[in-house]
């Protein structure tokens, strides 16, 4: 494959400065609501706008609906190849997709599946300049899959985390500048930029309304979710494959469950402060292990810090029968807001004039009943985005700016933002692993890449990471490996 990083006319940036881009965008509903959009998708007189899916699991199940959920004046929008390294991933996905009776004459795969780690090429090469794929395996392939697709000239849609490592954060932006150069549209899957309510939050916050920011508090604490706690491998799948199917569980793949499940309030925070912070410090531990031999720790809690000295806290745990919470609220000199609760959707935004956080009862009707008023403010509440009707979903808004962009033909590239929100998460991530203060710099030019040869991978591969005699694997030991992770 054309290994465009490597390349001595491709300037590899090398501090937070070189790539931090103040512009914001903010949520403002859909793009394509009541606007007749000149169509410039394609050369020839065929306005579909056609989409492969390279990575079946249930997060590319999810970009598919959406993204078909997406109505436009120009054309319809269809699934065209599907690619899966496991032929049961893309199997069972095809028939969910297939047999939804709202996608009737939306999935048109027909015999475009293709298995096998080359699976990307395959797919992309049934589309045409200016169509989209889908990038939704974990993160380990983002780059590699991304090359072809510029190389191809097709637009991109690619899921969070798109890094694991500084290494491949270097590598992502220095591609990314060929495809700017070639006015490909982008999307990164953080829906929650695209969030009407977080846009009138955050535009509320920069004016002031809660004073200077003070400190930020987000939460991610639940019971063992996705793949982030796996036993030995039993021994019917190669390593490489097992560690593939539970991804969640290794760090090469997805930078484990904290780069998966707490890089949303992160950047959600980030954008509600309109910086990155220039440092991190953290605490985490492995407690009631058992028999689970996953790369993980159960438990993080971070201190992220901004150029101005304000904090974020964020504490991330994965455990059964505790305290759950998912949330992230800003604190100011004149007041409090709610960034998100219970959820990435609805976010439920709001702003209170002290520093006390008032619990919001939702009401719904029952099928056949007319919508409830909405419950009476808290007098201390000084705005809050209307519940009635529900919040838009911005996992649908991602999608409609997206498709608007392409048929559009406008700038539209969030791959600088997507790196450096994944950048950010690692930072706090290896600060937990090393028992170090983790820089932004120092984390973008960290020389342990966990998977450098993601591109050779095969069927017949090794992994990256291979266990130990016993079947276990290389963890984290703070204070004790410094420098890397594991």
């Amino acid at each position: 494959m054309n290994n465009e990083p490597n390349s001595p006319n491709i300037s590899l940036p090398s501090t937070r400065r070189d790539i931090l881009k103040t512009g914001v965008r903010l949520g403002a509903g859909s793009a394509l609501a009541g606007i007749t959009i000149p169509h410039v998708h394609a050369a020839n007189d065929d306005p579909t706008i056609r989409i492969a899916l390279v990575g079946c699991g249930g997060r590319g199940a999810g970009a598919v609906l959406n993204a078909l959920a997406t109505s436009t004046e120009q054309g319809p929008v269809k699934l065209h190849a599907m690619a899966d390294v496991f032929t049961e991933n893309l199997e069972s996905k095809y028939t969910a997709l297939a047999e939804r009776p709202e996608l009737a004459g939306k999935v048109t795969v027909d015999d475009r599946k293709f298995i096998g780690f080359d699976g990307y090429r395959k797919a992309i090469d049934t589309l045409r300049p200016g169509d989209v794929v889908i990038l939704t395996t974990p993160c380990a392939f983002r780059w590699v899959h991304f090359a072809y697709a510029i190389e191809k000239g097709v637009n991109v849609f690619m899921e969070k985390p798109v890094i694991a490592d500084g290494p491949s954060a270097r590598r992502m932006l220095a591609l990314n500048e060929e495809a700017k150069k070639k006015n490909l549209k982008v999307g990164v899957g953080l829906m929650i930029r695209h969030c009407v309510a977080r846009g009138e939050l955050f535009k509320r916050i920069q004016d002031g309304v809660i004073g200077d920011i003070t400190m930020m508090r987000a939460y991610r604490t639940q019971g063992p979710i996705g793949s982030c706690f796996s036993l030995r491998n039993p021994g019917d799948m190669s390593h490489l494959m097992y560690q593939i199917k539970r991804f969640h569980s290794f760090l090469w793949l997805s930078g484990g469950a904290f780069s998966d499940f707490n890089i949303h309030n992160i950047d959600e925070c980030c954008w509600m402060k309109n910086d990155w912070p220039v440092d991190a410090r953290a605490i985490g531990g492995r407690h009631y292990r058992g028999d689970n031999i996953d790369q993980n720790f159960d438990a993080y809690s971070v201190e992220y810090t901004f150029k101005d000295g304000t904090k974020l806290f964020l504490d991330g745990r994965n455990m059964s029968s505790c305290d759950q919470q998912f949330a992230s609220y800003v604190h100011g000199t004149k007041g409090c807001a709610v960034v998100s609760e219970k959820g990435h959707a609805p976010s439920r935004a709001r702003i209170y004039k002290n520093q006390i956080l008032h619990q919001v009862t939702e009401r719904r009707a029952r099928p056949g009943e007319p919508e409830p008023a909405p419950e009476p403010p808290h007098p201390d509440t000084v705005w809050a985005y209307p519940q009635t009707p529900r919040e838009p979903s911005p996992y649908d808004l991602e999608w409609q700016d997206l498709i608007a962009a392409i048929q559009r033909d406008d700038v539209y590239n969030e791959v600088e933002r997507g790196v450096q929100a994944s950048l950010v998460t690692a930072m706090g991530r290896m600060a937990a692993h090393t028992g170090q203060v983790i820089t932004y710099d120092a984390m973008l030019n960290c020389a342990h890449e966990f998977s450098p040869l993601s591109d050779q991978l095969t069927l017949e591969s090794d992994s990256p990471v291979m266990p130990f005699d016993d079947g276990s694997y290389p963890v984290p030991e703070p204070g004790i490996k410094t420098d890397r992770e594991y």
